[in-house]
């Protein structure tokens, strides 16, 4: 692999795993919506995509519910959800030593932004990252085809000598739509069968596996 050195970390899946708080946070708004019968044991379906897609395709809200829906799930999470994250093992290991060798790191999610901030604070990582970006609060900026170009320029690089690291086809179509080259974190939430259809340039099975990549 090529030397990058602009490195582009989803979150959820990636750096912590999430699950069980995001799940938490989705049962708790369809029982505020008095929602029933939405199945939420398939990580893949809605860890990874931006909430308002969730909430349209999985939990079947109109559109008129998404903008309630969005802040009740946002409440719920920044009270509990965010606290049931923990970071994966070794990824603070993997962070101190890019950091070491040079290279800048940001956070490239379809979480809030402000949401990103405080979850990558909360997990103790926020010293190792030199931007945290997300989307904006009126949905924008929420796709990873807008948000890889965003993280890139917040750190003063190019697309060229950037990598995006993640562990669903969401990140994976997100970097070949911008032409950026893509390691799949298979330990992650995501289906490998998905990401492979957009050609990785390497795999990670653990996040240690990185710094043998770089």
């Amino acid at each position: 692999m090529k030397k990058y050195k602009y490195i582009l970390f989803d979150l959820d899946g990636t750096i912590s795993q999430s699950a069980e708080g995001i799940r938490w946070s989705l049962e708790k708004t369809l029982e505020k919506f008095g929602v029933s019968g939405v199945d939420l044991s398939d990580y893949t379906r809605y860890i990874g995509p931006p909430l308002k897609d969730t909430l349209l395709n999985l939990c079947g809200f109109t559109e008129e519910m998404c903008d309630e829906g969005y802040e009740v799930y946002k409440n719920y999470y920044a009270e509990q959800g965010k606290l049931m994250n923990k970071p994966y093992d070794g990824i603070t290991d993997v962070l101190a030593e890019l950091k070491q060798r040079g290279c800048k790191l940001a956070v490239c999610t379809s979480k809030l932004e402000k949401t990103a901030e405080i979850v990558i604070k909360e997990l103790g990582l926020d010293a190792y990252f030199d931007k945290i970006c997300g989307s904006n609060r009126d949905s924008t900026r929420k796709d990873k085809k807008d948000l890889i170009p965003y993280a890139a320029e917040s750190l003063g690089g190019t697309l060229a000598e950037s990598v995006m690291l993640g562990d669903t086809w969401y990140d994976a179509k997100g970097a070949f739509l911008c032409g950026v080259d893509f390691v799949a974190c298979s330990y992650g939430y995501g289906d490998d069968e998905m990401m492979k259809k957009y050609n990785p340039v390497a795999w990670a099975a653990s996040p240690l596996d990185i710094l043998k990549l770089f």
